[in-house]
């Protein structure tokens, strides 16, 4: 029995539809479907969800919206139409589009309920499309399927106790389509996950019903070692642990949302990257063990920008019983999560998201560190970008560091900040964002084109 995930270049339009059709007729295991709103149909497009939340910010703010909501209804108009599907749906969809936008309620929550309308209409379209080729298929409602979350909205947890609510489904016939990126709520509000959240949808649904294998369909057919619009043709990754995938997932591999990992490990799922435009394609099994070859003790190279490093001296910092907690105590308090830490004895770097740490909240921090702590200097570097080299033969192999620090010498690109042995599979390299390109081509050659 298998949970098949449907990403949004997978129903972009009403022939990548038909190829999702064509996927799940193929293989009866395939019983609960996942679908994600409809996504670019090129390069030049605008995704679904895009769409739906600039409506909903015009409306909201009391500017025109008419024109958004036009090109949504032109847009599932096109699909509905070319896949011979009845104009009911259509009237379904404007008619909860209008009860969404003039409904009371606070702005957050609905504009989660604008987002969620892309997920819940693809689920719709691809259950009726199901049913016009002769299946036994069925639309199901997140809070039908048990999917039961936190009051989070854009940013919304799975509750205890959920998956055995969802085990449940497995008393329905046929085939189940469920919309992804939302649940709902104890008291019934509906709640987004954050941005990408249909994959969260997917494992949540697979360690639910405990499937024997999370199939996430999208637009490429494996996942590759390094960012292909940086490297030209890249090796392929056939395997990978889960270790591996979270990390090169939280650090800039879109192919899979890096939260979304964490319902199948607890269940030890097998999950598989597939591309619906070649499905007959091996893919990348994500997994919780696998062997580890003593020449690829590298599985993957990441990264991602739009960070900045906060840099905190003081001498004798590491007498100081308490510092650290105090430093990321003044971050608590002004709304700032970071994402790494590495220190020394006499100083501390935290490696915190742009976007988390506003300029509005930069001389405030930076005054109470200086104030409350006593320390020597604080300064604040914007601009960096981290480099994940990630495998779970990192622990095991001598001189692997090394060829990521000659290979950043080769490339004449000055290392910010280094953070390795935090995690067993995997080593951190601070940059300017400015030398990404150069770093990444130089250590990949280091790894995978180079005979050591």
């Amino acid at each position: 029995m298998k949970v098949a995930k449907f990403g949004g270049s997978s129903l972009a339009n009403a022939t990548q539809i038909k190829k999702v059709g064509e996927i799940i007729k193929s293989d009866p295991e395939r019983k609960f479907i996942v679908v994600s709103a409809p996504g670019k149909r090129d390069q030049a497009d605008t995704k679904m969800t895009d769409l739906l939340i600039q409506m909903g910010d015009s409306y909201i703010n009391g500017l025109q919206y008419e024109d958004d909501f036009l090109r949504i209804m032109d847009r599932f108009a096109e699909i509905t139409e070319e896949l011979n599907l009845s104009n009911e749906l259509l009237n379904e969809f404007e008619s909860t589009i209008k009860t969404v936008l003039t409904k009371d309620q606070i702005i957050t929550d609905k504009l989660d309920a604008i987002k969620a309308i892309g997920e819940d209409s693809s689920a719709k379209i691809v259950s009726a499309y199901l049913q016009s080729l002769g299946l036994d298929a069925h639309y199901i409602n997140p809070l039908d399927a048990g999917i039961i979350v936190s009051d989070e909205p854009g940013n919304a947890q799975i509750l205890p106790g959920s998956l055995a609510k969802i085990y449940s489904l497995h008393q329905k016939d046929g085939i189940l389509v469920i919309p992804g990126f939302f649940g709902y709520t104890e008291q019934g509000k509906l709640a987004t996950f954050s941005r990408g959240g249909s994959d969260i949808t997917g494992s949540i649904i697979a360690a639910g019903v405990k499937a024997e294998l999370y199939e996430n369909f999208t637009d490429v057919n494996s996942v590759y070692s390094v960012n292909p619009n940086i490297v030209e043709n890249p090796k392929e990754i056939t395997i990978l642990t889960y270790k591996e995938m979270r990390e090169l997932s939280y650090a800039g591999f879109s192919v899979f949302h890096d939260e979304a990992l964490i319902p199948v490990i607890k269940e030890k799922i097998p999950i598989c990257i597939k591309n619906t435009n070649n499905p007959d394609a091996q893919g990348t099994y994500i997994v919780s063990e696998r062997e580890v070859k003593e020449d690829e003790c590298v599985s993957g190279i990441a990264s991602d920008t739009g960070f900045c490093s906060l840099y905190v001296s003081k001498y004798l910092m590491n007498r100081e019983i308490g510092f650290g907690r105090k430093l990321l105590g003044i971050l608590e308090d002004e709304g700032i999560s970071f994402e790494h830490a590495p220190s020394g004895i006499d100083d501390m770097s935290v490696i915190i998201r742009e976007r988390n740490f506003p300029p509005a909240k930069e001389a405030i921090v930076l005054n109470r560190i200086k104030e409350e702590l006593h320390a020597d200097t604080v300064s604040l570097h914007r601009g960096i970008a981290i480099i994940m080299v990630v495998g779970e033969g990192l622990v095991n192999t001598i001189g692997v560091a090394n060829k990521a620090i000659s290979a950043l010498a080769e490339a004449r690109v000055n290392i910010e900040m280094i953070n390795q042995g935090s995690s067993e599979v995997s080593m951190m390299f601070g940059i300017q964002s400015s030398d990404i390109d150069r770093a990444i081509k130089s250590i990949y050659r280091a790894y995978f084109e180079k005979n050591n």
